[in-house]
């Protein structure tokens, strides 16, 4: 969760909480303003704003897919007991809501770029506005697998072996 404090005048200070951090922010921007560019780019090459529309949306869903799959591995790493510690636990549980619905609506947006330009057929229709968001999907779970591999190559320490229950003591000792 990202804070603005604002000084309002001497005692009075304003916070304005918003969702995700800065720095998540300013990658997405950068992210949807390369794929701008990369639209443009492709357009200029092949006068064709439906080929511009998918690539730029395919690598824009790639990108996301793999930095949100990175951080979603890393948010299960890090996920709190519910149990015990309740308020950690809906924190962690409202970051994985919020990248989900971001990368929903970027689905969604990429699939509505591809069908509004100018285009006929079945492919066109029914084929290439899925192809963003299946490449961001596949993106997602590589993101995932990489952040996976990262941990468990740069960890090398195994993990802490479990204490045992009381009762579990108590009857090895009868």
């Amino acid at each position: 969760m990202g804070k603005i404090v604002r000084q309002v005048s001497e005692g009075v200070t304003k916070y304005y909480w918003y969702p995700g951090e800065k720095t998540d922010y300013i990658r997405g921007i950068l992210t949807l303003a390369g794929g701008g560019l990369l639209f443009a780019l492709v357009y200029v090459v092949t006068k064709n704003s439906l080929i511009a529309a998918v690539v730029s949306g395919t690598a824009v869903q790639a990108v996301v897919g793999a930095y949100l799959g990175r951080r979603d591995a890393a948010g299960i790493n890090e996920f709190h007991d519910p149990t015990a510690e309740r308020r950690a636990a809906i924190g962690d549980g409202t970051r994985a809501a919020w990248r989900g619905t971001l990368q929903g609506l970027l689905c969604a947006g990429s699939a509505m770029l591809v069908l509004n330009v100018p285009h006929s057929g079945f492919i066109a229709d029914w084929i290439l506005p899925f192809v963003p968001s299946v490449v961001g999907a596949l993106a997602h779970s590589g993101g995932m697998l990489w952040e996976r591999m990262s941990q468990e190559v740069g960890g090398g320490e195994s993990a802490p072996e479990p204490e045992e229950e009381p009762e579990t003591k108590e009857l090895e000792a009868a």
